[in-house]
């Protein structure tokens, strides 16, 4: 049965793309259909827009600042602004693309990307980059990211805002207390992990994510230990690969011998907020959630350091996708939402966004502001990415339905595993005939 007929969202995507084929003058949607057959207009670039963070809650407070200074600076645009949580955010969307009811402008990051350009929702912003001010001053390999994960046609359908990047959080005073060095390779991560367990106390070495949002953390501790640097050979995933296989299960052991019980269900938020409060030692999350440990510890109680390097001394971690911003093809005001676009990712806005988010600006004049010097994981991980210590396993985004196999599927077989209710082999296995029959899908579909 193909994976593209199991669930609705699939069988819609997978229409979508039939009819971007069976259009080739129009691959890049640009016959003007847009979802459910609205094309939109251009407006008049006056009045309100509607505008989604795919982040709400977590990022509400900043993107308020840079739409006041927007309407300040464009008093004939109103935006209208609708917090959605992360984990949230996709279905929303996909029902709205069904339904109607898009906003005029939302974020859109390379992991749901190829979902939402196959079903011809997104406006090509290619031409409309070339000609603003933003023209040659966003991150190219960013820019790159994003054109590579909107479905396999190099259009551009979102404009960068952020990078990310997994950093491995922990707390100095409790390593210095017990004695220990820093988790900068597996083995001291694992070390650490059991040294600094007390259950009996409440404390414990680690916390795993076991909620929404925990593969891509799961995938990361197994090609780290690994050492797979390529998620394909050939056509077939590595996914699986035995040596995943056992990394995975001895990250998957951590659970309730070295971690709290609540990790089960704990997505990013509720897990960040378990390791400010309490007295665990690490956390891995990424740069989205510096601030708030300096806000809760204090700089002085913990680092932020890259991923730990494997045993043959190489540092190997899974892509952490781009963020971006997208103007949705049925906004009856695109040159407004563009107008928002173009000024949440200049210069300044976009230095603001990135030092609350404590992430890596896309805007080029914005990476090199003062404040990234001073936010040590934003500065490690940055010279992690460029000085040759660390190969980058890129997950497939452009597939339609990376999205729902990495989350809705797999994310509650991943609490069987910590569970002890399915093995990690066959949690593997499972997700990778998934992939492997999504990517041949995806090789038919695009010649």
């Amino acid at each position: 049965m193909k994976i593209s007929i199991r669930r609705s969202r699939r069988a819609a995507i997978a229409v979508a793309l039939g009819s971007v084929l069976a259009l080739t003058a129009t691959a890049c949607g640009d016959d003007g259909s847009g979802a459910g057959g609205d094309k939109g207009d251009e407006g008049s670039g006056k009045g309100k827009i509607v505008f989604w963070d795919n982040n709400g809650g977590v990022r509400t407070d900043v993107w308020k600042e840079i739409i006041a200074d927007f309407q300040k600076a464009n008093p004939d645009i109103k935006v209208e602004y609708v917090g959605i949580a992360s984990t949230e955010y996709q279905s929303k969307v996909d029902t709205a693309i069904q339904g109607g009811g898009l906003p005029d402008v939302g974020g859109v990051g390379a992991a749901m990307l190829a979902g939402f350009s196959a079903q011809k929702a997104l406006e090509p912003l290619d031409d409309r980059l070339a000609k603003s001010s933003l023209s040659g001053k966003l991150n190219e390999n960013m820019v790159d990211s994003l054109k590579a994960a909107g479905g396999g046609d190099g259009t551009l359908y979102s404009i960068p805002t952020s990078a990310n990047n997994g950093v491995l959080y922990y707390r100095t005073d409790l390593f210095k207390a017990a004695g220990l060095d820093e988790p900068t390779t597996w083995d001291k991560f694992y070390e650490a992990a059991a040294k600094l367990t007390d259950s009996k106390k409440n404390e414990f070495g680690y916390t795993i994510r076991g909620g929404a949002g925990s593969i891509a953390q799961a995938l990361d501790a197994a090609y780290g230990q690994s050492g797979i640097t390529s998620f394909w050979n050939g056509d077939k995933t590595t996914l699986n690969d035995p040596k995943n296989v056992a990394a995975l299960e001895k990250y998957a052991a951590l659970y309730k011998k070295d971690t709290p019980a609540a990790d089960l269900n704990n997505d990013f938020t509720k897990m960040v907020a378990q390791w400010d409060s309490g007295t665990i030692g690490m956390l891995n999350h990424n740069l989205g959630s510096y601030q708030d440990h300096v806000k809760a510890l204090g700089a002085d109680k913990f680092r932020g350091i890259p991923q730990p390097v494997g045993s043959a001394g190489k540092r190997v971690q899974v892509s952490n996708p781009v963020d971006g911003l997208g103007v949705f093809k049925s906004s009856k005001n695109k040159d407004a939402a563009w107008k928002f676009i173009e000024f949440a990712t200049s210069h300044a806005e976009n230095s603001k966004f990135n030092k609350s988010a404590g992430q890596v600006p896309s805007n080029n004049d914005a990476a090199k502001d003062s404040w990234i010097a001073e936010a040590e994981p934003t500065k490690l991980a940055a010279a992690a990415l460029t000085d040759g210590s660390t190969s980058i396993v890129q997950l497939p985004y452009y597939l339609p339905d990376w999205n729902t196999i990495s989350k809705a599927d797999n994310e509650p077989n991943f609490q069987k595993v910590l569970l002890g209710d399915m093995s990690a082999k066959d949690f593997l296995d499972t997700m990778a005939d998934q992939l492997n029959k999504a990517q041949a899908e995806w090789k038919e579909q695009n010649g």
